[in-house]
């Protein structure tokens, strides 16, 4: 939970210093800068939603925006009885519940471009951080374990705004996220991509671990959002 707090509180600033260093900057670029927020939700490994910060014409006749988001989604975690297996031990009581999650922060260059007669379209680029928790229970086994990994990907996509009023746009977004393996850590055990591995159980390897837990890989994202110009 402190782990979380600290990483929403990381995500506002970096957001709040965007805003801050464009501001400080306008003058120099003696042009104005055209600032959007935005509130999406949609599908990304499960039901996602983010908040954004968008800045573009931060530089004469540049043509690339730039946007940090962050977003939550619920997702689904795994076959909780290998996880038991791999991570805890062999048994087999208790109902097995399971659930699981991922905080992200997104960074993205947008390019203007043009998508059939749509007037306002983007193509966009950026890295990518998640911090992903699958959370097994056995009810009446005794057993609730968290299983993580810290990622960093990239991702890439296409957007399209559409008008509602002066200010307003509704947006439709759609693209592919990459993640590659990281390490996942569970009860008191960890196994790495570069096989070492932390007191391992039995003979499990981290393509074990990997089959098991669905921490993110290649992730496909399908978003509905509203966009506030100001």
């Amino acid at each position: 939970m402190v782990k979380h707090v600290r990483f929403k509180k990381a995500a506002i600033l970096g957001v709040l210093l965007l805003f801050s260093f464009t501001i400080a900057n306008a003058g120099e670029n003696s042009t104005k800068p055209q600032f959007t927020t935005g509130l999406d939700i949609g599908y990304s490994s499960g039901f996602h939603i983010q908040m954004s910060g968008m800045v573009s014409d931060f530089a004469r006749e540049f043509p690339l925006s730039f946007r940090a988001s962050v977003g939550y989604s619920t997702v689904e975690p795994g076959d909780a009885a290998a996880a038991r297996r791999i991570f805890i031990n062999n048994a087999t009581n208790g109902i097995p519940e399971e659930k699981g999650s991922q905080w992200e922060l997104r960074f993205d260059l947008l390019y203007p471009v043009q998508i059939f007669s749509i007037k306002t379209s983007y193509l966009y680029l950026g890295p990518r951080y998640v911090r992903f928790k699958g959370n097994f229970k056995y009810i009446g086994g005794n057993e609730d374990f968290d299983v993580k990994s810290n990622q960093w990907g990239v991702g890439t996509g296409l957007e399209s705004h559409f008008p509602m009023s002066q200010s307003v746009d509704l947006v439709l977004s759609g693209g592919l996220d990459y993640f590659p393996s990281a390490t996942l850590t569970g009860h008191d055990t960890s196994y790495s991509p570069d096989e070492e591995a932390v007191n391992p159980r039995e003979d499990y390897t981290f393509d074990d671990a990997d089959e098991a837990i669905n921490q993110p890989k290649l992730e496909p994202r399908l978003i509905v959002g509203i966009a506030y110009r100001f």
